[in-house]
C-alpha cells in the first residue's frame, strides 16, 4: 500500500489552543472544548489566564 500526504483544513481556538477538523462545512460557532464563542478572536492582552478563580 502506498503512503500519501493529505492536507485538510481545520480550526484552532485562540483561547485554549485546541485544534480540530470540523464535521460540517459551516463556520464553527464555538470551540468544541472550551465552548468559547470568541474562539477565533485573540485575547486583548495576549495571554491565557491560568489562575482564574
Amino acid at each position: 500500500m502506498a503512503e500519501i500526504i493529505l492536507k485538510v483544513k481545520g480550526y484552532k481556538c485562540e483561547r485554549c489552543e485546541h485544534k480540530w477538523i470540523p464535521r460540517k462545512k459551516e463556520y464553527p460557532i464555538i470551540c468544541p472544548i472550551c465552548k468559547s464563542p470568541y474562539w477565533d478572536k485573540p485575547r486583548k492582552n495576549g495571554t491565557r489566564n491560568t489562575n482564574a478563580k
